[in-house]
């Protein structure tokens, strides 16, 4: 099991047994979520769009996924596909001692809605309700293959000095394929290295205000 911690913003995260790094920022789990994917990619999408598909890289402690869900419920002709990666799952009894569900103010409904996340079948596709639809797939990042599909890609590897193979420009080179044309992709990381390494697969990449405890973050347009 991995550690549990609480976040200065009252919102749990794990410390990760295989990587000695936080799942989130200790200045607050659910103000990074909701300032690094659902402020700065999820939402100037989601105004302008019918429908967005989603790549989450990283499933974790299932907030991205279930801060998407809740958010998504303010564009009701909006419908969403959300695909989510994680290749070392943490415990579902651990996943449900977070306290994520109390700290957003969720109904009963949306606590369902969290569980399902976690408990609901690897590689399939579920309704959480009928705007939608999500699928975890237990896989390396390295191992993606898509083309050309998503809207939206939130990129929340563990940092480049615990995972650096996943910052590099082979991976960086996937998720640019991964993505449809005028997808927007976001990132807590602000490496000098990594934003030249978006911009050299054609990305416009764009320094944004990060969240509290982190000077930047970064947006990268295809």
């Amino acid at each position: 099991m991995e550690e549990k911690i609480l976040t200065s913003d009252g919102s749990h995260s794990l410390l990760s047994n295989k990587y000695g790094v936080s799942y989130h920022s200790k200045y607050g789990a659910i103000q990074e979520t909701r300032h690094v994917f659902i402020q700065a990619a999820f939402i100037p999408k989601a105004v302008k769009s019918q429908s967005l598909r989603i790549l989450g890289m990283g499933l974790g402690t299932g907030l991205n996924a279930f801060m998407t869900f809740l958010e998504a419920q303010k564009f009701p002709d909006l419908v969403v596909e959300y695909i989510s990666l994680e290749a070392y799952p943490i415990e579902i009894d651990q996943a449900l001692e977070l306290n994520y569900p109390e700290q957003l103010g969720s109904s009963e409904k949306e606590k369902e809605v969290f569980k399902r996340i976690h408990e609901g079948p690897w590689s399939t596709s579920m309704e959480l309700n009928s705007n939608f639809s999500f699928k975890k797939e237990q896989v390396l990042f390295e191992e993606m293959t898509y083309k050309d599909q998503f809207d939206v890609v939130y990129f929340d590897a563990f940092a480049p000095n615990a995972q650096p193979e996943l910052w590099e420009l082979p991976m960086l080179k996937k998720v640019y394929e991964s993505m449809k044309q005028g997808g927007v992709m976001t990132t807590y990381c602000s490496k000098g290295a990594v934003k030249r390494a978006l911009k050299s697969l054609g990305f416009e990449v764009q320094a944004l205000e990060g969240p509290p405890g982190k000077r930047e973050m970064t947006k990268a347009v295809k």
